[in-house]
């Protein structure tokens, strides 16, 4: 009994040494790190002391890498005293050398966008923002980690490479960091003078020449005259080339940038994925500055010094005088490929640093948070320059309006003069996707995506106002109508449908001028009315269940001319098609009252001369319904004039006051779900820690008893006193009866096993007699143990009687009556 509290102490003791010294030792290696000489710069914004051991220090392993590498760089030197010395233990963040294929780190992420080359290319030129290479002409003396590039999100173009290398390997490609030498253009990430990837180029659409087609009139003009005019022509167009080349040569000398006098010096770092893995066809250079796939014939590349990957380094033997345009990438080859770790034995050395660098990928995958796949660019946005155009990109939920990319496109090489502007948004709770703004027409295109009010997919315009030009586009599946298109003019309105059940496909709307309305005091009054209408024309597809002659093919409302026209399919073996003309009577104001009716309202052409003319009253009939569907007509315009300002006026309100869409699974923004669950979690809690005082509360059984009053008498607290210690005392004694009745148990059994051993003794096998050995052993250690609890229970039980007299004295409940 004594024994117990005084182990728990001395493993408390041992336990605050331990932290104590593992104090002292980040504390020692923190001052290591901060009084080191090789440690960047930068290291400060970072803290070291957090990273793993492997950092800081190297591994027997990795210290024989080292000695190969410093005697292979030896032997390169002494044989190759001309070129450059080769990349090969540069130092880390921690001002300690690590051979560059230890610096790999094959990772795959948790994320569906950069299982792919493109994903892992932009996601790494995205991220990183470039520090150029001081002097441009030497390789660095700090190669990072993936770790601290994730940190700091800044490096060289060799981390840029490292961080895109160790994901491609993760993603299964057969991925190189390429160590060689560029063009000023793409070291310095300079450009200005290529076309932006996202201004699409201008197709030509090529002109569809029917096989069956009427042949043109004849051409009687004169032949001399139309050579002449040819002449003339060609020698204006011949004036107009030569000055369009001239302007185009005098544009390109403008652009032509100074001689760089270090071509052919500047060292540069690309990745290289060879053929064969995950598929892919060819070799190719992957540019980790702007994420692009080059060829390795690419003119930008002026050559390789060496290349390497997470288990070997080799060095270029071959000619680049004339770039890589010729070169061979079989790294085989050992006549053109220099292998520093020979075959299985020498690369094993890498497999024990790489089940380290394991669990380190392990920690960038937590470093790599969804936050930063999110924000992507440091700070949250960058801004990339080409020719005549500018790139921004910007994380989600930056600005409050959603923007994630904008173009601007100017018209002149100095970007003074902007052309148009791109827009590209995200999580717009009114569903903008994209918005393009022509500076020269002031026009407006916005696209949406499916689901908004009205099922709108675009809407282009030049102002807000109703009744001025404007497209809008729909998503005709989702509407009842199948209104596809709405083109509106001052005075028209064309509307096209898709997939209608009545087979319409396009109606035209001519308006009237408003008519002046003035009040009674002889003021113009607000005009509360749609504009009158002039002209709707209706066409519709051909309906295969009716005879062409009855399938109305268009029909036109000649509304301020009271005519009505008519015009059938034709048929199939017709040239022209049937059509009717109605003139409506005068007294036409309700289509639902009987009119006059006269044969000279109606006229018909028939396309078959023997098919029996139409009777008068077939001829009204129809007449009063064409009247009838006027008056539908005219209302389906009405809704759509109403259509068209409720959209305008939901797309001011939603300009007005943009929201962004923050789903519910996003606790990080969304404030509503996020209040909602810590209020579900403060509930848990407060009625977790009741329910805990409620369990601890040794009087509430016997307060429930009595109807939990909130206030006791000096009778009721001493009852409460008293059925307590009894229950106390009843529990003790009933424990030490049990302790007894065990002891008790135990001890005739092991009698009756010793009475059983004496009469079998002589009988009993060598097993038999081990076996009572061992019965009697434990059946000992069970009896002593027992015998140990019941003496410390006949100690302790006054002591918690006693112990809980004073607890039921000091009690707030009872205090007051107690004493």
């Amino acid at each position: 009994m004594e024994v117990l509290p005084k182990v728990e102490s001395d493993k408390e003791v041992a336990i605050d040494e331990a932290e104590e010294d593992r104090q002292d030792e980040t504390a020692a290696s923190t001052l290591m790190l901060r009084s080191n000489p090789n440690r960047p710069e930068r290291a400060q914004e970072v803290d070291l002391s957090q990273y793993p051991t492997s950092y800081k220090e190297n591994s027997p392993q990795e210290k024989l890498l080292l000695a190969i590498a410093d005697n292979f760089c030896c032997q390169y030197v002494h044989l190759y005293p001309d070129r450059k010395p080769l990349l090969l233990s540069p130092l880390n963040e921690c001002g300690v050398q690590k051979f560059v294929s230890t610096t790999l780190r094959p990772t795959l992420l948790s994320y569906p966008e950069l299982y792919s080359w493109e994903g892992c290319a932009s996601f790494v030129s995205e991220f990183l923002s470039l520090e150029p290479l001081d002097p441009p002409i030497d390789p660095p003396r700090h190669l990072y980690s993936p770790t601290w590039l994730m940190q700091t999100q800044r490096g060289s173009c060799f981390d840029f490479s490292t961080l895109l290398c160790s994901l491609l390997l993760g993603a299964g490609y057969n991925a190189y960091c390429v160590s060689g030498y560029a063009v000023k253009e793409m070291c310095l990430l300079n450009q200005s003078l290529q076309e932006c990837p996202l201004l699409g180029k201008a197709t030509e659409q090529k002109r569809q020449v029917k096989k069956y087609s009427v042949k043109p009139p004849r051409d009687l003009r004169s032949g001399f005259e139309q050579r002449q005019e040819e002449r003339r022509q060609a020698d204006a167009q011949a004036i107009l080339l030569k000055k369009q080349q001239e302007a185009e040569r005098l544009q390109e000398e403008r652009e032509r940038l100074p001689p760089d006098p270090l071509l052919g010096l500047r060292v540069h770092c690309w990745v290289l994925i060879l053929s064969g893995n995950r598929e892919v066809p060819e070799n190719f250079f992957i540019n980790p500055l702007t994420g692009k796939s080059l060829s390795t014939t690419n003119k930008c590349f002026l050559g390789i010094e060496s290349i390497w990957n997470h288990q070997n380094y080799w060095v270029n033997m071959q000619d680049c005088r004339f770039g890589c345009a010729e070169m061979n990438f079989d790294l085989g080859d050992a006549v053109k490929w220099e292998y520093l770790l020979y075959g299985t034995a020498g690369q094993s050395l890498l497999l024990i640093p790489d089940m380290k660098k394991q669990q380190e990928a392990e920690d960038d995958e937590e470093v790599q948070s969804q936050s930063h796949m999110e924000t992507r660019c440091p700070g949250g946005m960058k801004v990339i320059q080409y020719r005549k155009a500018k790139l921004e990109k910007f994380a989600p939920y930056l600005l409050p309006d959603g923007l994630v990319t904008r173009l601007t496109s100017y018209s002149d090489l100095d970007c003074t003069q902007p052309s148009t502007v791109k827009e590209w948004y995200q999580h717009r709770h009114d569903h903008l996707e994209e918005r393009e703004l022509k500076k020269t027409s002031n026009v407006t295109i916005e696209h949406f995506r499916p689901g908004r009010s009205y099922a709108l997919k675009s809407h282009r315009y030049i102002t807000m106002t109703p009744e001025t030009e404007r497209q809008m586009d729909f998503y005709s599946h989702a509407r009842a109508d199948g209104l596809a298109r709405r083109v509106e003019m001052p005075f028209e309105m064309t509307e096209t449908f898709e997939d209608r059940p009545d087979f319409m496909y396009h109606r035209h709307v001519v308006f009237g001028k408003r008519i002046k309305v003035f009040g009674p005091s002889n003021t113009e009054a607000p005009d509360q009315g749609q504009r009158p209408l002039q002209k709707v024309v209706e066409r519709f597809n051909r309906d295969r269940s009716k005879p062409a002659g009855e399938d109305v093919a268009e029909r036109i409302f000649l509304v301020s001319e009271d005519r009505i026209q008519v015009t059938y399919h034709r048929e199939d073996d017709r040239i022209i098609p049937a059509w009717r003309n109605f003139i409506k009577p005068r007294d036409s104001g309700d289509s639902q009252n009987p009119h006059s009716f006269t044969p000279q309202m109606a006229s018909t052409f028939q396309v078959d001369p023997f098919e029996k003319p139409s009777k008068n009253l077939f001829l009204y009939e129809m007449l009063v319904h064409m009247m009838k569907e006027e008056e539908r007509v005219a209302l389906r315009v009405k809704e759509s004039e109403k259509e068209v300002r409720a959209i305008l006026g939901v797309r001011e309100q939603e300009e007005s006051s943009i929201e962004l869409h923050i789903s519910i699974y996003n606790t990080a923004r969304n404030e509503r779900a996020r209040c909602h669950r810590e209020a579900l979690e403060r509930t848990a809690k407060e009625e977790r820690l009741r329910q805990e005082e409620k369990e601890l509360d040794f009087l509430a059984p016997l307060l429930a008893q009595l109807g939990d009053p909130e206030n006791l008498t000096r009778q009721a607290a001493l009852q409460l006193r008293n059925d307590c210690l009894a229950d106390l005392k009843q529990r003790l004694i009933d424990k030490a009866n049990l302790i007894q009745a065990r002891f008790e148990r135990e001890t005739q059994e092991l009698q009756q096993k010793q009475q059983w051993y004496q009469k079998n003794q002589l009988t009993m096998t060598k097993e038999d007699e081990d076996e009572y050995l061992a019965y009697c052993s434990d059946a000992m250690f069970r009896i002593h143990i027992l015998k140990l609890r019941l003496s410390r229970h006949k100690d302790k039980a006054p002591q918690k009687y006693l112990a809980l007299d004073e607890r039921l004295r000091r009690d707030p409940r009872l205090a007051n009556h107690l004493w």
